[in-house]
C-alpha cells in the first residue's frame, strides 16, 4: 500500500487489516488530483476506475463500495454483494471483502472485535450521527452498525460492545466545522451531554467537534476503546489540503465537491 496512506494504530487482532487512503497515488487531475475514488463527483470515470483498480490491487481483496446517502442503513457483505448498494455502513464476517466507505469531511469509523472475526466501516456525517428520523432516541449510523454487528455475532449489543474497538479517521475538525442551531439541536436531542461539544461562533452559529460527538455515542453503547482522531488539527481534512480531500474546502475554493478518500477494513 502507498506509504502515505493511513493505517490505524490500534490493538486489533492479527486477522484484521485496515487502511485509509489519502490524496497520495492515483491518476486523477485538477480538484480531484491524486487518489479520488468517488464516481459521483464529476471526475473522469476512466481515472476513477483506474484508482479503484489500484486500490483493490494494493489491498489484495475486493473493496465493496456503497452508494452513501448520509443515512443509517447497514449491509452485511457476502461474496455476491455488488458495488453501489444504498447504505452508509457495511459489516462483514468474510475474508477477501473489504468494508469500504468514502469520505471527504465526514467521519469514517472502523470497528472490529478483540476476539470475534467481525469488522465494520461506517460513514458518519452529522446527519448520519443524528439519525434520519431525528428527535429524542433516534438511532444514528453508529447505533445501527453496532446493532448489525451484534446480530451477526448472535448476541445482544450490551454483550458485544465491551469487546469492540473503534478507530476514527480524519474529518472536518472542530476549528472548521461551523454549523447552525438546527444541527446542534439534532445531535443533542435526548443527549444533553452532547452540548459540551459545540462552542458558540458568530451570528448564532456553533463550532462542532464531530469526533468527540462520535466517541460520546460509542461510549453510550459500551464501546469505550476508541483510537485515532482526537480532534487535533493534524486530523482535519479542511486544514490539510495537500494530504486529504475536503468537500467544504474544495467547494469554497473552486465550486466543485472535490475527490473522495476510502476507509477500508477486512479480515485476512
Amino acid at each position: 500500500m502507498h506509504c502515505d496512506w493511513l493505517t490505524p494504530d490500534w490493538p486489533a487482532p492479527g486477522w484484521v487489516q485496515a487502511v485509509l487512503t489519502t490524496r497520495a497515488g492515483g491518476v486523477s487531475q485538477g480538484p480531484f488530483a491524486g487518489m479520488n475514488l468517488g464516481e459521483h463527483v464529476g471526475d473522469d470515470p476512466v481515472h476513477v476506475q483506474a484508482n479503484r483498480t489500484a486500490l483493490a490491487h494494493a489491498l489484495s481483496v475486493r473493496p465493496v463500495f456503497l452508494q452513501q446517502v448520509h443515512g443509517v442503513d447497514v449491509i452485511e457483505l457476502s461474496s455476491d454483494t455488488p458495488d453501489g448498494l444504498r447504505a452508509d455502513a457495511a459489516v462483514s464476517q468474510r475474508p477477501q471483502l473489504a468494508c469500504t466507505v468514502m469520505v471527504a469531511d465526514c467521519l469514517p469509523i472502523l470497528l472490529t472485535h478483540e476476539r470475534l472475526p467481525l469488522v465494520a466501516a461506517l460513514h458518519a456525517g452529522w446527519r448520519g450521527l443524528a439519525g434520519q428520523a431525528g428527535g429524542v432516541g433516534a438511532a444514528g449510523v453508529i447505533e445501527s452498525t453496532v446493532a448489525a454487528l451484534a446480530r451477526a455475532a448472535g448476541c445482544p449489543v450490551a454483550e458485544l460492545a465491551p469487546g469492540l474497538l473503534a478507530w476514527l479517521g480524519p474529518c472536518i475538525g472542530p476549528s472548521a466545522f461551523e454549523v447552525g442551531a438546527e444541527v446542534r439541536a439534532a445531535l443533542s436531542a435526548g443527549r444533553p451531554d452532547a452540548l459540551a461539544h459545540f462552542l458558540p461562533a458568530a451570528k448564532g452559529k456553533y463550532m462542532a467537534d464531530l469526533p468527540a460527538l462520535a466517541r460520546q455515542r460509542l461510549a453510550s453503547l459500551g464501546v469505550g476503546r476508541c483510537y485515532g482522531n482526537d480532534g487535533r488539527s493534524a486530523w482535519c481534512t479542511t486544514a490539510n489540503d495537500s494530504v486529504f480531500f475536503s468537500h467544504r474546502r474544495s467547494w469554497s475554493d473552486c465550486g466543485v465537491t472535490g475527490g473522495r478518500m476510502a476507509a477500508c477494513i477486512w479480515l485476512r
